[in-house]
């Protein structure tokens, strides 16, 4: 199998795939294909992996995409400005991400909701009590928002991040919530009240935009009711 990722921040991810290959996606992630690729919608997994899934910002089904010859090419696009990152696994590496971060993998690739064990940080950190596993052997893609910035943590080096930042971490990491000091800070900071610390040993992917950022700058802009009727009246 032969990938490209292309568009920049509109990004989408050309898979080519001979006779016998085959990719997983969640639903609605296709965009165009070859004519010579059969579709089969299942839950993979089974229910209760399925029904995890759909917890953590997926859908109950996946799409099964399959080359019937040489050659066949499927296009996968992201609904929102941001990257697409293609990670290959070996079986060695676990990876915990954002609800609604997976866009498609390989068969060998093992998609599953995980809960947040820490109440705190499943309340506050930005992420939720449902998050996203990858494991197994296969090559993933995953969407995140904005701008990417990997970073590397040592054992026992810390890292704060501003709420729902935290795209993407090894699973050799953990992350928890840190309480903003200082009454002024919460008030004014902008930051909130909470923030999220990772931990190393291990590498984090973080997004410079999410979703609720962007809904704060485009809200204000759409139309009302009130604005309508008053439109119309004129």
């Amino acid at each position: 199998m032969k990938y490209e990722i292309y568009g920049g921040h509109l990004p989408a991810v050309e898979i080519s795939l001979d006779r016998g290959e085959s990719i997983y996606t969640q639903s609605g992630a296709m965009a165009w294909m070859s004519d010579q690729i059969t579709l089969e919608t299942n839950m993979k997994g089974g229910f209760l992996k399925s029904l995890g899934r759909a917890f953590s910002g997926d859908s109950l089904f996946m799409a099964t995409w399959t080359a019937d010859t040489d050659d066949q090419r499927i296009t996968l696009s992201t609904d929102l400005p941001g990257e697409i990152k293609a990670f290959e696994l070996d079986g060695s590496m676990e990876y915990i991400a954002q609800k609604g971060a997976f866009l498609g993998a390989t068969s060998g690739v093992n998609f599953e909701a995980v809960l947040n064990k820490k109440i705190g940080a499943g309340l506050f950190g930005g992420e939720g009590f449902v998050l996203q596993k990858y494991s197994g052997v296969g090559t993933m893609f995953v969407e995140m928002d904005g701008s990417i910035r990997e970073v590397e943590l040592k054992a026992g080096e810390r890292l704060k991040v501003s709420t729902s930042k935290l795209a993407l971490f090894e699973a050799t990491c953990s992350y928890d919530i840190e309480t903003v000091k200082g009454f002024k800070n919460v008030l004014f900071g902008g930051e909130g009240l909470f923030m999220t610390v990772i931990n190393g040993p291990g590498k984090v992917w973080l997004q410079s935009m999410t979703v609720a950022d962007l809904a704060k700058r485009v809200i204000p802009f759409l139309p009302t009711s009130n604005t309508t009727t008053t439109s119309s009246s004129n």
